[in-house]
């Protein structure tokens, strides 16, 4: 009995000493970490949602009201510019060239006789004047009469992709009702909005804005895109004004009405970093305590130029061989006097990016 409660006593100590919290990492005893801050080229990168649109992307629509007689192209098959896309009955306009092409005949056989009648003085020239227009107006009737034939056949006003059919074979279609849409889809315009703020870090940079396309399924397309085209407006609802990059599409890979993100990537050579557990916030700013010669620890604003990954990028308050506490910034106030040890910043920032993995 005795083994047995022994044993029971051994278990609890151990089923205690396995519930407690593993032991905290505290810096040395009135010891607090600084480091300085670090140079190096980075590159901000940031996504915008982007639709994709077509350089040209057009409604082709019956210019003739008839029945559809023929359909020479498939859904979605590439065609040549000027290949015959649809037939519309085409029986009423050739008789109706026929009958203008008889009345000019006529016409004209009747202007050669009144000439030859008018060159021996039988006719006044009033009358070779009154057969002469009658021809022109015969011949307008024919042009127009041609003309209603032509506009019964559609075909392909430049190369591109065909969508689907609004209307099938036997249709009756009315002028000017939808058949389907034209894509070109060899150079794309993908739009995507900008914030103001934004917008005005952009156009003081006063180069071309070179930007990347990641596609839906999170690939990025292999050709790279130029901003060319800011709309004049701001969306007064969104704050928002819309540029279009234009990227070339030489394998036809993206197609009108795509989505995905712009990608912008912005340099900023020689950038001044810090890591962000650094940094502390006041009133919606932002600030550091930098420690002096002394060990005197001081309270310092700074301005974040740039956000990445557990790093702020500085561009105002702070010096290149500043010490900025890095640990236990919650035990220290303004005017304390520390002892500290430094860490190179190489090793902070390693350290960093161990962790953001």
């Amino acid at each position: 009995m005795d083994r047995i409660l022994i044993l029971a006593g051994s278990l609890a100590a151990v089923s205690l000493w396995g519930c407690q919290p593993p032991p905290e990492h505290h810096e040395e005893e009135g010891s607090f970490a600084v480091t300085t801050p670090l140079r190096q080229d980075v590159e901000l990168s940031r996504k915008y949602v982007a639709q994709v649109r077509a350089s040209q992307h057009i409604d082709v629509r019956a210019q003739e009201r008839g029945y559809l007689t023929e359909i020479f192209v498939d859904e979605g098959q590439r065609i040549e510019e000027g290949k015959k896309m649809f037939q519309i009955m085409p029986f009423i306009y050739q008789a109706e060239v026929g009958r203008a092409q008889a009345e000019a005949d006529m016409a004209k056989i009747e202007y050669e006789n009144t000439k030859m009648l008018a060159d021996k003085d039988i006719v006044s020239p009033a009358e070779l004047a009154l057969a002469k227009a009658k021809l022109a107006r015969a011949k307008a009737e024919l042009s127009l009469a041609q003309t209603h034939m032509r506009l019964t056949e559609i075909h392909a006003p430049f190369t591109g992709l065909m969508d689907r059919f609004e209307v099938r074979l036997g249709s009756l279609v009315e002028e000017g009702e939808l058949l389907t849409t034209l894509s070109d889809n060899t150079t794309l315009w993908i739009y995507f909005n900008v914030p103001e703020a934004e917008y005005l870090d952009y156009e003081q940079r006063n180069e071309p804005m070179v930007v990347d396309f990641e596609m839906a399924n999170g690939k990025l397309f292999d050709q790279q895109g130029k901003v060319e085209t800011i709309e004049a407006d701001f969306d007064n609802t969104t704050g928002n004004i819309a540029f279009r990059a234009t990227f070339p599409n030489p394998r036809g890979l993206l197609r009108h009405g795509e989505t995905g993100s712009i990608i912008v990537r912005t340099p900023h050579p020689n950038a001044m970093l810090i890591p962000q557990k650094a940094t502390f916030e006041i009133l919606d700013r932002k600030y550091v305590f930098v420690v002096d010669e002394e060990g005197v620890v001081h309270q310092r604003a700074v301005h974040i130029a740039a956000e990445l990954n557990h790093i702020f990028v500085i561009d105002e308050g702070l010096e290149d061989t500043d010490k900025v506490l890095i640990d236990g910034l919650r035990k220290v106030n303004d005017g304390k006097k520390i002892e500290t040890r430094f860490e190179e910043p190489k090793t902070v920032f390693s350290e960093l990016n161990v962790y953001a993995e």
